[in-house]
């Protein structure tokens, strides 16, 4: 069975994180994508993180399923080379400064014109308007801009980042519904294609829950809070006996009373004040306590098999070893075995979201540079002693 994107050409012309994270999961549920880069060097996040062979091992997981294709983008050349590449797209994704396109002569209106069907993806720091427009963003700021930094790591001490590209990700994510949207209009609408700006701010920001609404009615700025999530009780780490800490969420109406029972402290499973959400939070402390106190009797495991048979949720918090072990990742085909281009063995994470019909697939793993510029070239009528001079000159 065809996947839900066969047919769907996509022609990626970004690089490191946004564009092409949302690039590889088009590709991962059918779309052809062509990436665009530069001659020579590729793509930046090919010496991103850990090399193996003079190559990000981060390259294997981004870039699978897709064509590389070399092109300057600098040079007349390389514009009409996109140009003729438009015309046979159904997607163009970037995430260049606002302008550099445009520069380029292959702004969304010069696009527009050469094939009204095309949807544009932009991904930029601040979006493609307004009074920062021009600033470099990357996803660090993107974040801090949207709220999240503000939040994250304990009271009273320097905001700390996320351990990974949040920001870029969930851009990206922003972008791939974006692009699913568009194609749904032009398909099933009857519509032309149209432009999709992306914020890394925005992103963020979108994700912010009851930040904005609780500042405009109360004057409220949430701070950060560590390990537990302001307003919601009880849901903290608590610490076990051997050092380790668990994850609880007790803060369901009757998750909370089941979790009391295990704890012996019928008192506050009966409490009135505490019977709903908003009187617990009123006594968080109280509660963490009390959780604590249980906690710190046991080892991590006895905690997590007493907890989980009792039905309330709880964890371990992992790292990546953790999960590399985990029977569940494994069983939910979320560690694939893979090779890399000199046949070294390495896992990548598995395909999200699950569709039961028409899963995402790994279809071959990520090109060399340039791999596949004579074959794309080729097919928009771009002739052998053409191409090698464009070689020769380092267009391509």
């Amino acid at each position: 069975m065809n996947k839900p994107l066969h047919g769907v050409r996509v022609l990626e012309m970004g690089q490191l994180i946004a564009g092409p994270f949302a690039a590889k999961m088009l590709a991962e549920f059918g779309a052809e994508v062509i990436k665009i880069e530069p001659p020579g060097i590729g793509d930046p996040l090919r010496k991103w993180r850990l090399l193996h062979e003079g190559t990000s091992v981060w390259w294997a997981a981004q870039s699978r399923n897709k064509q590389s294709v070399t092109l300057d983008l600098r040079t007349s050349e390389g514009q009409d080379v996109i140009r003729k590449l438009v015309k046979q797209s159904d997607v163009l994704i970037e995430n260049f400064r606002p302008g550099a396109m445009e520069g380029w002569g292959l702004g969304w209106e010069a696009l527009h014109k050469i094939n009204p069907r095309l949807v544009m993806l932009r991904v930029s720091g601040y979006g493609q308007d307004g009074p920062y427009r021009d600033r470099p963003g990357f996803g660090v700021v993107g974040e801090a801009m949207g709220g999240l930094r503000h939040l994250s790591g304990e009271p009273g001490r320097t905001p700390v980042r996320v351990g990974v590209s949040i920001g870029d990700s969930l851009s990206a994510l922003h972008g791939v519904i974006g692009v699913l949207f568009a194609l749904r209009h032009r398909d099933q609408n009857g519509g032309d294609g149209q432009m999709i700006d992306v914020a890394l701010y925005e992103s963020v920001f979108n994700m912010m829950e009851s930040l904005l609404p609780e500042y405009s009615v109360f004057g409220t700025v949430r701070e950060a809070a560590g390990s537990s999530l302001p307003g919601i009780a009880p849901t903290n780490a608590y610490k076990c006996s051997d050092g380790k800490y668990v994850l609880i969420a007790g803060n369901g109406d009757g998750i909370f009373r089941r979790l009391m029972d295990l704890i012996e402290r019928p008192d506050l499973r009966d409490a009135p004040a505490l019977a709903q959400n908003d009187g617990r939070v009123k006594h968080v402390q109280q509660l963490d306590a009390a959780i604590g106190e249980w906690s710190k009797q046991h080892t991590l495991e006895q905690a997590l098999f007493t907890l989980n048979g009792a039905g309330i949720p709880a964890g371990r918090i992992y790292d990546i070893a953790d999960i590399a072990a985990d029977p569940h990742y494994k069983a939910r085909n979320m560690l694939l075995d893979a090779k890399l281009d000199d046949g070294t063995s390495v896992k990548l994470p598995g395909i999200v979201p699950k569709l039961s019909a028409t899963p995402g697939e790994v279809r071959h793993q990520a090109p060399k540079l340039g791999q596949h510029t004579d074959q794309v070239l080729a097919g928009i009528g771009i002739d052998s002693v053409t191409r090698d001079d464009w070689r020769q000159r380092g267009i391509i």
